[in-house]
């Protein structure tokens, strides 16, 4: 049986648009463990911003917090943002594999905005048609194909970044992959994770391990707290201890103009989950079982009330510790911390996922 062996890990780095997060897991016994885990709250926007000043911002960030948080690898998995991936689910006629790969890339034409020759192409066959065509003749069937394309100069901007920290990408993926994994597992109902960051929010519908679809808006906690500094007419700190105290109604009487305020930037959010929602029912015959939240927003308060209340979906705060071993001491500051982590979890547990 195998033991748990610290040599081999693999650092998850979660880079937002306001901080970075780094967890180092290494397995033990098929199960991950925590080594570490660190945070580092600056501007990391290099996808807007990719300016030689702004890497070295990101770069210098990364060092800091890999030396701050002793982490001992620099074998990284890490993920592109989703609104920079093109994602879809194809249906192809039975053939090989051979063959699959050059329709794949036909049919990747077909959506993508931008030339497939710019573009770092990947495709994974889904379960329901693992078993591809043989010379003998068989029953005729569609096989259902995800496939996921990225700019191949964003891909070579965060290897060049990486590789100047002193780490190495073993892997690249998306958000809402890293998310599934950490805060899904391998339940197969239809889940939906809204994933709220201090800039965006991403929202992603997960069937049996698979991300059918994927949104993302330009809405976030920072909203949230500028509503709040305009209508009161305060700094964005104090707006910022604003909205963590008072929160959302979740129908409950108030006479502050801040839960309010907080529920009008909510709104956006509510309109791009009710769309979400109608775009998987419209392909899909089962309901949605449940919301997740994630992000340095999920703890809101009353957030999961207020969501389940509007949409009348069972809703909760994911937990993406749950996979994890780690010392029984630590668990109040990882539940508190766990939400804003959940996509650098689902990264470090990449290479550690049992086949």
């Amino acid at each position: 049986m195998a033991q748990f062996n610290p040599k081999q890990s693999f650092v998850g780095i979660d880079i937002g648009t306001s901080s970075i997060k780094a967890v180092q897991l290494a397995a033990d016994n098929q199960r991950p463990r925590l080594m570490t885990y660190g945070y580092l709250e600056q501007s990391t926007d290099i996808i807007k911003n990719d300016t030689p000043a702004a890497r070295e911002v990101v770069i210098s960030g990364l060092k800091t917090l890999i030396r701050e948080s002793k982490i001992t690898t620099n074998r990284a998995v890490t993920a592109l943002p989703s609104f920079t991936v093109f994602s879809s689910i194809i249906s192809l006629p039975l053939m090989t594999r051979k063959e699959l790969n050059s329709a794949v890339r036909w049919e990747a034409k077909k959506f993508v905005p931008m030339p497939i020759d710019d573009l770092v192409l990947d495709w994974k066959l889904l379960k329901e048609s693992h078993e591809l065509k043989q010379p003998a003749a068989q029953t005729p069937k569609n096989l259902r194909v995800l496939i996921t394309a990225a700019p191949k100069s964003l891909v070579k901007r965060y290897i060049d970044i990486f590789r100047a920290a002193g780490l190495q990408i073993v892997n690249l993926e998306t958000e809402s992959l890293a998310l599934e994994r950490s805060l899904i597992g391998t339940d197969p109902a239809p889940v939906m994770i809204v994933d709220i960051g201090a800039a965006a929010t991403d929202i992603a519908v997960i069937v049996d391990g698979i991300p059918l679809i994927n949104r993302s808006i330009d809405v976030g906690g920072n909203s949230m707290s500028k509503s709040i500094a305009q209508s009161l007419n305060i700094d964005q700190q104090r707006a910022e201890q604003f909205k963590r105290d008072f929160g959302l109604n979740a129908g409950q009487q108030s006479t502050s103009q801040i839960p309010k305020t907080i529920e009008f930037v909510m709104s956006s959010i509510v309109n791009e989950i009710r769309f979400v929602l109608n775009l998987y029912r419209n392909q899909n015959t089962g309901p949605i079982e449940r919301i997740i939240l994630s992000g340095g927003s999920a703890f809101l308060l009353n957030l999961p009330e207020f969501l389940e209340k509007t949409l009348s979906i069972k809703t909760f705060i994911g937990d993406p510790w749950a996979r994890v071993i780690y010392p029984v001491e630590l668990k109040p500051a990882l539940q508190e911390i766990g939400p804003r982590f959940a996509a650098a979890i689902g990264l470090a547990m990449r290479e550690l996922s049992p086949a």
